[in-house]
Protein backbone atom coordinates (compact mmCIF):
# COMPACT_ATOMS: atom_id res chain seq x y z
CA UNK A 1 0.00 0.00 0.00
CA UNK A 2 1.43 3.51 -0.85
CA UNK A 3 2.70 5.23 2.19
CA UNK A 4 0.86 8.37 1.43
CA UNK A 5 -2.68 5.84 1.72
CA UNK A 6 -1.34 4.51 4.67
CA UNK A 7 -1.00 8.21 6.41
CA UNK A 8 -4.08 8.90 5.10
CA UNK A 9 -6.22 6.18 6.44
CA UNK A 10 -4.43 5.77 9.89
CA UNK A 11 -4.96 9.29 10.08
CA UNK A 12 -8.92 8.94 9.19
CA UNK A 13 -9.31 6.36 11.30
CA UNK A 14 -7.91 8.20 14.08
CA UNK A 15 -9.95 10.88 13.52
CA UNK A 16 -13.22 9.10 13.22
CA UNK A 17 -12.66 7.10 16.35
CA UNK A 18 -11.24 10.07 17.73
CA UNK A 19 -8.36 8.07 19.05
CA UNK A 20 -10.40 5.85 21.60
CA UNK A 21 -10.08 2.53 19.26
CA UNK A 22 -6.18 1.96 18.16
CA UNK A 23 -5.77 1.75 13.94
CA UNK A 24 -4.71 -1.94 13.16
CA UNK A 25 -0.95 -2.38 13.22
CA UNK A 26 -1.11 -2.92 9.28
CA UNK A 27 -1.63 1.33 8.91
CA UNK A 28 0.82 1.43 11.78
CA UNK A 29 3.76 0.38 9.95
CA UNK A 30 5.73 2.61 8.49
CA UNK A 31 8.73 2.12 5.84
CA UNK A 32 12.21 3.58 6.90
CA UNK A 33 12.34 6.96 5.80
CA UNK A 34 14.86 7.98 3.16
CA UNK A 35 17.53 10.32 3.88
CA UNK A 36 16.37 13.20 1.90
CA UNK A 37 13.31 13.02 3.04
CA UNK A 38 14.46 13.47 6.70
CA UNK A 39 17.12 16.46 5.85
CA UNK A 40 14.36 18.41 3.78
CA UNK A 41 13.36 21.32 6.03
CA UNK A 42 9.55 20.86 4.65
CA UNK A 43 8.47 17.28 4.96
CA UNK A 44 5.33 14.74 4.74
CA UNK A 45 4.89 15.07 7.73
CA UNK A 46 3.59 18.89 8.19
CA UNK A 47 1.42 18.01 4.62
CA UNK A 48 -0.70 15.20 6.19
CA UNK A 49 -2.57 17.37 8.65
CA UNK A 50 -3.32 20.36 6.39
CA UNK A 51 -7.00 19.49 5.62
CA UNK A 52 -9.67 21.72 3.31
CA UNK A 53 -12.09 23.19 5.92
CA UNK A 54 -15.07 21.90 5.32
CA UNK A 55 -13.53 18.14 5.50
CA UNK A 56 -12.70 18.80 8.72
CA UNK A 57 -16.20 20.34 9.43
CA UNK A 58 -17.33 16.97 8.56
CA UNK A 59 -15.50 14.76 10.31
CA UNK A 60 -15.46 16.20 13.63
CA UNK A 61 -19.71 16.42 13.15
CA UNK A 62 -19.16 12.51 12.72
CA UNK A 63 -16.65 12.40 15.35
CA UNK A 64 -18.81 14.22 17.92
CA UNK A 65 -21.86 11.79 17.61
CA UNK A 66 -19.18 8.59 17.63
CA UNK A 67 -17.48 10.34 20.82
CA UNK A 68 -21.19 10.68 22.28
CA UNK A 69 -22.10 6.93 21.48
CA UNK A 70 -18.59 5.86 22.75
CA UNK A 71 -18.70 7.80 25.57
CA UNK A 72 -22.23 6.10 26.47
CA UNK A 73 -21.87 2.73 25.68
CA UNK A 74 -18.47 2.94 28.46
CA UNK A 75 -20.67 4.74 30.90
CA UNK A 76 -23.19 1.65 31.05
CA UNK A 77 -20.27 -0.91 30.94
CA UNK A 78 -18.35 0.76 33.55
CA UNK A 79 -21.45 1.09 35.82
CA UNK A 80 -21.66 -2.80 35.46
CA UNK A 81 -18.58 -3.39 36.39
CA UNK A 82 -18.91 -1.22 39.26
CA UNK A 83 -22.10 -3.22 40.59
CA UNK A 84 -21.11 -6.80 39.95
CA UNK A 85 -22.30 -10.08 39.64
CA UNK A 86 -23.65 -9.98 43.42
CA UNK A 87 -25.76 -6.62 42.99
CA UNK A 88 -25.87 -6.24 39.63
CA UNK A 89 -28.03 -9.22 38.87
CA UNK A 90 -30.43 -7.80 41.14
CA UNK A 91 -30.97 -4.06 40.12
CA UNK A 92 -30.20 -4.21 36.61
CA UNK A 93 -33.53 -4.11 34.89
CA UNK A 94 -34.73 -0.66 37.24
CA UNK A 95 -30.85 0.54 36.09
CA UNK A 96 -31.45 0.10 32.68
CA UNK A 97 -35.28 1.53 32.83
CA UNK A 98 -34.67 3.86 35.32
CA UNK A 99 -31.28 5.36 36.15
CA UNK A 100 -29.37 4.90 32.71
CA UNK A 101 -31.65 7.06 30.61
CA UNK A 102 -31.26 9.34 33.00
CA UNK A 103 -27.29 9.61 32.26
CA UNK A 104 -28.07 9.54 29.13
CA UNK A 105 -29.79 12.23 28.96
CA UNK A 106 -27.57 14.00 31.07
CA UNK A 107 -24.31 12.81 29.63
CA UNK A 108 -26.02 14.06 25.93
CA UNK A 109 -26.62 17.14 27.56
CA UNK A 110 -23.27 18.15 28.24
CA UNK A 111 -22.00 17.11 24.93
CA UNK A 112 -24.22 18.84 22.99
CA UNK A 113 -24.75 21.98 24.26
CA UNK A 114 -22.42 22.82 26.95
CA UNK A 115 -18.53 21.20 25.39
CA UNK A 116 -18.86 21.85 21.88
CA UNK A 117 -15.39 22.75 21.88
CA UNK A 118 -13.22 20.24 24.02
CA UNK A 119 -15.44 16.93 23.35
CA UNK A 120 -13.06 14.69 22.00
CA UNK A 121 -10.85 15.66 25.03
CA UNK A 122 -13.62 13.64 27.50
CA UNK A 123 -13.18 9.97 28.74
CA UNK A 124 -14.98 7.80 31.15
CA UNK A 125 -12.96 7.00 34.07
CA UNK A 126 -13.17 3.59 36.00
CA UNK A 127 -15.14 2.69 38.78
CA UNK A 128 -14.51 2.40 42.80
CA UNK A 129 -14.98 -0.79 44.38
CA UNK A 130 -15.59 -2.02 47.97
CA UNK A 131 -18.01 0.95 49.63
CA UNK A 132 -16.67 4.01 47.32
CA UNK A 133 -19.56 6.05 45.88
CA UNK A 134 -17.75 6.60 42.32
CA UNK A 135 -19.43 4.46 39.38
CA UNK A 136 -17.76 6.60 36.80
CA UNK A 137 -16.47 10.55 36.17
CA UNK A 138 -16.46 11.89 32.94
CA UNK A 139 -13.08 13.77 32.68
CA UNK A 140 -10.93 16.28 30.18
CA UNK A 141 -7.71 14.34 29.08
CA UNK A 142 -5.97 17.17 28.28
CA UNK A 143 -6.68 19.02 31.51
CA UNK A 144 -7.15 15.97 33.79
CA UNK A 145 -10.12 18.12 35.55
CA UNK A 146 -13.85 16.25 35.91
CA UNK A 147 -16.62 17.36 34.00
CA UNK A 148 -19.17 15.19 35.25
CA UNK A 149 -18.96 12.93 38.44
CA UNK A 150 -21.83 9.74 38.64
CA UNK A 151 -21.90 8.04 42.20
CA UNK A 152 -24.47 6.21 43.90
CA UNK A 153 -24.54 6.14 47.64
CA UNK A 154 -26.03 3.32 49.58
CA UNK A 155 -28.68 4.63 52.56
CA UNK A 156 -29.95 2.47 55.27
CA UNK A 157 -33.37 3.74 55.87
CA UNK A 158 -35.05 3.31 59.35
CA UNK A 159 -37.66 -0.10 58.93
CA UNK A 160 -37.11 -0.22 54.85
CA UNK A 161 -33.79 -1.33 54.46
CA UNK A 162 -31.25 -0.50 52.01
CA UNK A 163 -31.28 1.53 49.22
CA UNK A 164 -29.04 2.94 46.02
CA UNK A 165 -28.95 6.59 45.45
CA UNK A 166 -27.60 7.40 42.40
CA UNK A 167 -26.52 11.09 41.47
CA UNK A 168 -24.47 13.32 39.53
CA UNK A 169 -22.85 16.45 40.25
CA UNK A 170 -21.44 18.87 38.12
CA UNK A 171 -18.13 21.32 38.21
CA UNK A 172 -20.68 24.37 37.79
CA UNK A 173 -20.46 24.07 41.64
CA UNK A 174 -17.69 22.76 42.40
CA UNK A 175 -19.43 18.74 42.43
CA UNK A 176 -21.18 20.36 45.99
CA UNK A 177 -24.59 19.59 45.24
CA UNK A 178 -26.21 16.09 44.59
CA UNK A 179 -28.32 16.39 41.66
CA UNK A 180 -30.59 13.18 42.05
CA UNK A 181 -30.76 10.45 39.23
CA UNK A 182 -33.60 8.20 41.35
CA UNK A 183 -32.65 5.22 43.64
CA UNK A 184 -33.20 1.21 43.78
CA UNK A 185 -34.34 -0.67 46.19
CA UNK A 186 -31.59 -3.56 47.13
CA UNK A 187 -32.98 -5.13 51.16
CA UNK A 188 -33.45 -5.29 54.40
CA UNK A 189 -29.58 -7.04 54.48
CA UNK A 190 -26.93 -5.00 53.86
CA UNK A 191 -25.69 -5.06 50.23
CA UNK A 192 -22.29 -6.57 49.41
CA UNK A 193 -19.35 -4.54 48.28
CA UNK A 194 -19.47 -2.86 45.06
CA UNK A 195 -17.84 -4.77 42.32
CA UNK A 196 -18.41 -8.18 44.28
CA UNK A 197 -18.60 -11.71 41.88
CA UNK A 198 -19.87 -15.23 41.99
Amino acid sequence: MNKWLKKSLFILFSIVTFGLVTPPASLAIQAKPSEDVTKSPFNEDRIEHVVPPIIVEDQLQLSKEQVLANILTEAEQKSFIKFGDKIGVVIEDEFKDIIFPRMEEIITYYLDVENDEQFQHLMVSKPSGGTGEKIFHIYNTQTGEDVLRFHVRRDNRPLEGYWFNFHYHTYHDSFRSHKDLGSIYWDKNTPPNWMSYH
